[in-house]
């Protein structure tokens, strides 16, 4: 196991340099200049524009700034906001609980509520209950997110006044935009548990299992879904790390202060190394949610061979 990790760790590092590479193009190859961009609408001389040039290293050639770059993120520099004059790093630290708090509140719910509907449309096949489950996956998956939370903050908020219209740290307040969030993600992890225990329900050994009289319970629960389980966890790390990239939009409706947030307020000022270090810290993320369930697949069937 621990051979294994470190080789899967190997094999993180030049997908890592590879992001990293990416990120660091996103200012060079934008459309003119990087500065007049950043500076759009302001009324500036040109010693500032050519002061900022100098801050941000681009009076340097290429190779030369990508050089600086990736020894400033590897000391854990991602340069400074360009609207706040704060580092990066720091603004990022500052939200990134929060959004941590939320992806992984609207994973619990799409985890259950995708599971259960999944099972229920397996087991009860070309049923009405199979039907309304897919109908709400595909529901789910055509629903724009910004419009389903406006609904939800309309309805459960302005209506009824069951939650606050101004989001705290509380847990009440992350219910509504993790329900919202959840409840979008669950329609693709429901159809696949749906097609995935099929599979595993048509096989010679839950016969078996039948047979020797097994409870139903006992026959999906722990023969069914646990061979069915690999899928599935590769779904579920794929919507961790949607979760944190499509919270964005979700922050962004429900004033959730978190780098989504953020990074909404950095597109529209433009401000560059904010959104350089966001994007590197949700990628990093994404990198990290796939090692971690490559290393679940051994824990969740031991014939999965490492090697």
């Amino acid at each position: 196991m621990a051979a294994y990790l470190f080789r899967r760790l190997l094999m993180t590092v030049p997908v890592w340099f590879a992001i990293l590479t990416l990120v660091f193009l996103m200012r060079p190859l934008v459309p003119g200049d990087p500065v007049k961009v950043m500076l759009f609408g302001r009324v500036t001389s040109p010693e500032v524009v050519a002061n900022m040039r100098h801050q941000l290293g681009l009076d340097d050639s290429l190779w030369v700034q990508y050089l600086h770059y990736v020894r400033g993120v590897l000391h854990g520099d991602l340069g400074t906001s360009v609207t706040t004059r704060q580092p990066v790093l720091d603004e990022i630290k500052d939200r990134y609980p929060a959004t941590l708090k939320l992806a992984f509140g609207s994973l619990v719910v799409s985890t259950l509520v995708g599971l259960i509907a999944g099972i229920l449309a397996a087991v009860y096949k070309n049923s009405l209950i199979d039907t309304a489950s897919m109908l709400f996956a595909m529901a789910g998956l055509s629903m724009p997110a910004f419009w389903f939370g406006l609904l939800m903050i309309y309805f459960f908020a302005v209506k009824l006044s069951w939650f606050s219209v101004i989001p705290d740290e509380s847990l009440k307040s992350l219910i509504l935009p993790a329900v919202t969030l959840g409840l979008i993600t669950s329609s693709a992890v429901a159809r696949l548990v749906r097609s995935a225990m099929l599979e595993v329900l048509g096989q010679d050994f839950i016969r078996t299992a039948r047979a020797k009289g097994l409870r139903e319970r006992s026959v999906l629960i722990q023969h069914a879904l646990r061979n069915a389980m690999i899928p599935i966890v590769t779904i579920l790390g794929l919507q961790l790390g949607y979760q944190l990239s499509g919270a964005f939009i979700i922050e962004a409706v429900f004033a959730w202060h978190g780098i989504g947030e953020l990074g909404v307020k950095a597109f529209a000022k433009r401000d560059f190394p904010l959104i350089q270090g966001i994007v590197l810290v949700v990628a990093t993320t994404y990198v990290l949610v796939n090692l971690a369930v490559d290393l679940l697949y051994r824990l969740l069937d031991p014939r999965v061979k490492l090697s």
